[in-house]
């Protein structure tokens, strides 16, 4: 899968010069309804012979408009574009376009945004589209707007039908309040897999191996976090996948101000700064605590491996014995 950063950017991919399948929004968390819809795309790909392209936007507009008006706070990532990234080209995706969503974007009119982009630039000839997608000017585009401009240039618009597990409506957005009720195994139900958060690893203070648990430590860089805790973790490193504690947060105890994923993976000494890891969440263990001492946070410390290391200990055994 090939990204492009910006429309100016789409001269450089004549292959869309001859049109493409398309479907537009967030994709946060590429959860099984994305997956759905892609899957759609690209049996539509297939049998049009064109190539498939997932348009997104940075920053999500909620986060654009929270920014904007400050009254209210953009929800929690589920995702990073990179994550976004390396799962759509998991599912087969030919492009993803990123576009930088801002004040002159977002007060487009629709008919702007659907001619000057869709028409003269990306020369669809299928939109696959939520119904209750709104786009330009005051949220004045939607889907009816968009089933007229298909039938005058030729491009057929489909909706995204919901996909529901269960009697449940899959969304990023109830995935996000599963994961502040800690409820791990409807996420994954939600999600088709654990969630996980992937990057690189940074030096940290080393402070973990002062006291016995070095930690591999990935920066979020995002304000708000999905998730915050102690977690049991599977890691997948370059190396194989290991078993390890994890703790999301602020680190209170040492007054952290910067949220920090820190990893400590059992049986595990490598040098491993600079390589890319995915933390899969297993169980949360507890909350973050800011302790009077670092001694006490070390106890706690040594208390929550114990757990740990016993959830995974039930886990293997539940597994042998045929009941998961």
């Amino acid at each position: 899968m090939k990204l492009i950063r910006g429309i100016h950017n789409l001269k450089h991919f004549p292959a869309l010069k001859n049109g493409c399948v398309l479907t537009i929004g967030n994709f946060d968390g590429v959860h099984l309804g994305h997956q759905q819809i892609i899957n759609g795309l690209l049996e539509k790909a297939k049998s049009s012979g064109l190539p498939s392209v997932v348009m997104i936007f940075e920053p999500q507009p909620r986060e654009f408009f929270a920014k904007q008006h400050q009254t209210v706070e953009a929800p929690a990532r589920l995702m990073r574009l990179r994550d976004k990234f390396h799962y759509l080209a998991k599912l087969g995706v030919d492009y993803l376009l990123c576009l930088h969503f801002n004040q002159a974007f977002s007060q487009q009119q629709p008919i702007e945004f659907i001619e000057n982009l869709l028409i003269n630039q990306l020369h669809i000839h299928y939109l696959s589209i939520g119904d209750d997608f709104h786009f330009g000017d005051k949220r004045s585009g939607n889907f009816h707007i968009l089933q007229q401009a298909g039938q005058k240039w030729g491009f057929v618009v489909e909706n995204s039908h919901t996909f529901c597990y269960g009697e449940q409506r899959i969304s990023s957005s109830l995935i996000r309040a599963l994961l502040h009720n800690d409820d791990l195994a409807q996420v994954k139900q939600q999600l088709g897999r654990d969630y996980s958060i992937r990057g690189r690893v940074a030096h940290g203070n080393k402070l973990g191996r002062t006291i016995g648990f070095p930690t591999a430590n990935v920066m979020l860089n995002r304000r708000v976090s999905p998730i915050q805790g102690v977690y049991a973790v599977r890691v997948k490193l370059p190396q194989g996948e290991f078993y390890g504690i994890a703790n999301v947060g602020n680190r209170p105890t040492i007054n952290g101000t910067v949220p920090l994923l820190e990893v400590h993976i059992f049986d595990f000494n490598a040098v491993i700064y600079g390589q890319e890891i995915e933390v899969f969440f297993m169980q949360k263990v507890r909350s973050e605590i800011k302790f009077a001492s670092f001694e006490q946070l070390k106890q706690q410390i040594t208390q929550d491996v114990l757990v740990v290391k016993d959830y995974f200990e039930r886990e293997l055994c539940s597994t042998a014995n045929g009941t998961n």
